[in-house]
């Protein structure tokens, strides 16, 4: 499960001109992100396509294309927007010097008036956040205990339980302190994991974390509690609440991105709750020495955060829904009237409405009157100027296998809306030719043993590929570094293209091998995701099996 994309469909309706209320007894009327709010200091200039085209934008200057995000908040494409009351006080920040631990400090009772909570504590990120709190229950403030992480041996605390479906990519940052890491999926087995070396419980957020699931927090921190046992909640994905709901619900500690829905500095997680361990967590952070000195946080960042919280907290998030609202009205207007195109609006929520999603238009067409598909388009939208980026399929909760595309709100700014409505309607409407159902025949039958030499950045990997092959679609498995998975594929032509993927607790890794044939040899790219690119050579294993006849014994063996 993945804590900043746990949706769940709380709506999906036609448009009806009229704003999809959003309700949480928990947070204000809007509670989500809005990185183009209308601020107290006025609106903000709207973007216009020359504008955004500027040849002497920043990031052109540096031979980078800048994007439009009507995608989302996510870390890959920059995170949000600072909003000018950020980044005033991070120039304010800007022109003193002082001492760290006191800025810690003043900056901890800050966030405490603001949220309610009992202190905060601003690191490099919700991820860096997490590793901080582990290494403070590690090492209990103790400084000799401290810089031996991540060697826990003579350690008392060297084990973090963890329901199993609160494992993910994140929890790395607790792993690299060195822990255990404990897999429970009852409260039974929780309670039965619980001894001396217990350190912590990790917890994400998500439907199964929620008052009435067997593993709620509530149900858990009971048991925590009982046991001493402090409890960290990784609620990054989500918006903040005064006070914070999940230190309510019984979290000793809870974590959020600074850089969504709060939209402060990018580089920032906001950690809050109980102080003993908040003032251990900073003693483990930069400016100090020790395993977590790799988490330095800049002190106009720190102001940066707090004035972001401050901000947050008296915003007008009715406003900045209307707004949100205008920019769907905008893009469906644009679209409506075309052949075979329809419309949505899509309200995505988790259980608790706390996750900074914003709604989305869903627009949906027939590939075969427009030959173009969903994965196309935002192909397409995101490569050419300017550009743009979407996801393709039914949006965030749905089938990602319906043609289509959905546009959200909560990265755009004023006036990218028109920019995008038209490069939408000149891709829908662009002249194309049929689309071709007809595959080209493969150039050969490479079914059999290849042996793959992988060229990484600074190193080579040695791999291997079992191909069957059907005419033009190929299945098998991928030997990787570590592990086999299944894949599969199709050759057309000399073209081939194959697909696999490494499944880990948290983790995930796809292989996307495409590459030319020619003779017994296949040459090209390996795509991996966010992992960038590699390389690859593949050499068909033509050796002959060996013809080894088979003796089968009579009995048991009568030496080992």
């Amino acid at each position: 499960m993945k804590r900043r994309n746990v949706l769940k469909t709380l709506s999906l309706l036609p448009l009806a001109g009229s704003a999809i209320p959003f309700n949480s007894s928990l947070a204000s009327p809007l509670a989500e992100n809005l990185t183009a709010a209308p601020y107290k200091t006025g609106s903000p200039v709207e973007v216009t396509l020359e504008s955004f085209l500027d040849k002497n934008n920043i990031y052109r200057t540096h031979g980078i294309e800048p994007i439009i995000n009507c995608r989302g908040i996510f870390t890959i494409i920059g995170g949000s927007l600072k909003r000018p009351q950020t980044k005033a006080a991070m120039e304010a920040a800007s022109h003193n010097f002082a001492q760290m631990d006191e800025v810690a400090d003043g900056i901890g009772q800050t966030l405490a008036d603001l949220t309610g909570a009992e202190w905060g504590v601003v690191s490099a990120g919700c991820a860096a956040g997490l590793k901080l709190v582990t290494a403070a229950v590690v090492s209990g403030g103790d400084p000799e205990k401290l810089v031996r992480i991540p060697d826990l041996d003579g350690l008392e605390k060297t084990e973090v339980i963890v329901p199993i479906t609160s494992r993910n990519a994140y929890d790395h940052s607790i792993r690299n302190i060195g822990v255990t890491m404990v897999n429970v999926s009852t409260l039974e087995e929780l309670e039965n994991a619980i001894n001396p070396k217990t350190a912590l419980i990790y917890m994400v957020n998500g439907d199964r974390s929620w008052a009435g699931a067997p593993m709620s927090l509530e149900n858990i921190s009971a048991i925590a509690k009982a046991k001493k046992v402090p409890v960290l909640f990784d609620a990054a994905n989500e918006i903040l609440t005064f006070p914070p709901v999940h230190l309510k619900r019984g979290a000793s500690i809870v974590a959020y991105s600074g850089g969504k829905a709060i939209c402060g500095p990018q580089s920032c997680g906001l950690i809050l709750g109980q102080k003993d361990i908040l003032m251990a967590a900073w003693q483990a952070s930069s400016p100090h020495h020790g395993p977590c000195r790799d988490n330095k946080v800049d002190r106009d960042e720190m102001f940066g955060m707090v004035a972001a919280v401050k901000l947050w907290k008296e915003m007008d998030h009715a406003a900045v829904r209307k707004q949100w609202d205008s920019y769907l009205d905008h893009i469906i207007k644009k679209v409506s009237g075309i052949k075979s195109v329809q419309t949505m609006i899509h309200v995505p929520s988790t259980m608790s409405g706390l996750s900074n999603v914003s709604p989305e238009v869903v627009i949906t067409w027939d590939p075969d009157v427009l030959n173009i598909t969903g994965a196309e388009m935002a192909d397409e939208l995101g490569k050419n100027k300017p550009r743009i980026a979407v996801a393709s399929g039914g949006g965030r909760g749905k089938d990602p296998n319906i043609n289509g595309i959905a546009v959200t709100t909560i990265g755009m700014q004023a006036g990218e809306e028109k920019i995008a409505a038209d490069q939408i309607y000149n891709v829908l409407t662009a002249k194309r030719s049929p689309r071709s159902t007809e595959m080209k025949a493969p150039a050969a039958n490479i079914s059999g043993t290849w042996d793959v030499d992988v060229k990484f950045y600074n190193s080579e990997g040695k791999h291997k590929l079992f191909i069957e092959q059907d005419g033009n679609w190929i299945k098998g498995t991928h030997q990787g570094g570590f592990a086999v998975n299944d894949m599969a594929g199709s050759i057309e032509g000399d073209s081939v293209k194959l697909q696999s993927s490494v499944r880990l607790i948290g983790d995930s890794i796809i292989y996307t091998f495409t590459g030319s044939l020619s003779g017994n040899t296949i040459t090209g790219n390996l795509f991996m995701g966010e992992y960038r690119s590699a390389k690859f050579t593949a050499t068909k294993n033509t050796k002959p099996a060996p013809k080894k006849p088979v003796f089968v014994p009579s009995g048991a063996p009568l030496a080992s």
